[in-house]
């Protein structure tokens, strides 16, 4: 059954609304009309199956028919930190982030990533990467949009990062790394977290000055093998052993 993601201020008690460029999709491209049914998503933790019984030019409304719970994102929360990579890797990520219950991704500029300042150009992309994550939400099924935030260089998210926060951090390096994720993880098990941060370079991996200050933030370099990962090869890798180590697979 098809998916559509609706701001909740177009869901109402009995019926939603539907217009714009969402009727476009549903109605144009998707061909939905009088009589079929779909699921709706926007209101947090719920998904709506509806069918459609006005159709006009431009809108449309359809009735509710029943509703279902969608359990919530189960913690710890994961959060992606990436140096922005090529734009078609970096779309690539942000799909696989939000299939996998990423909480939020955070954008970063370094010394070896592809834009390594703001530009307009990134400002341009910012909502093309809404339209990724609300497409790859309605492809899911998952409850509530991943959050992407605005990008930032990396001192700046490492300052943001408060381990004492019951947060934890994990570093993936490429260079010579002696604690493997499965070390890293048993000692970060023995205290309660409520978020873990993945760090991850883009295609030049992180120069010397920035791997020391990961390590003066307390955040000692991974490895995840001795063969060198694509960006998102890594970024799939990480998030897949956290959600199976803390048992987040849903």
């Amino acid at each position: 059954m098809r998916r559509y993601w609706l701001d909740k201020e177009f869901i109402h008690k009995d019926h939603v609304e539907i217009a714009g460029e969402v009727f476009h999709h549903i109605c144009d491209v998707c061909r939905q009309k009088i009589g079929d049914q779909f699921e709706v998503l926007g209101s947090k933790g719920k998904a709506f199956l509806v069918e459609i019984d006005q159709l006009k030019k431009k809108s449309a409304t359809a009735k509710i028919i029943s509703e279902r719970e969608i359990p919530p994102l189960k913690q710890p929360h994961i959060h992606l930190a990436i140096s922005l990579p090529r734009p078609a890797v970096f779309d690539s990520v942000l799909e696989r982030a939000v299939e996998l219950g990423v909480a939020s991704v955070q954008p970063f500029y370094s010394e070896f990533s592809f834009f390594r300042e703001p530009s307009e150009a990134i400002e341009k992309k910012l909502p093309r990467w809404q339209k990724i994550v609300m497409s790859a939400t309605q492809q899911c099924g998952r409850s509530e949009l991943m959050e992407i935030k605005s990008p930032l260089y990396l001192e700046k998210v490492l300052g943001n990062f408060n381990p004492a926060d019951a947060a934890m951090g994990l570093f993936a390096y490429e260079g010579r790394c002696d604690l493997e994720i499965a070390k890293a993880l048993k000692m970060h098990k023995v205290s309660a977290v409520r978020n873990i941060w993945l760090f991850v370079g883009s295609e030049g991996g992180f120069s010397k000055d920035e791997v020391d200050a990961f390590r003066a933030n307390r955040l000692a370099p991974v490895t995840l093998g001795e063969q060198v990962l694509r960006v998102e090869t890594a970024c799939l890798a990480l998030i897949s052993i956290i959600k199976y180590e803390y048992d987040l697979m849903q």
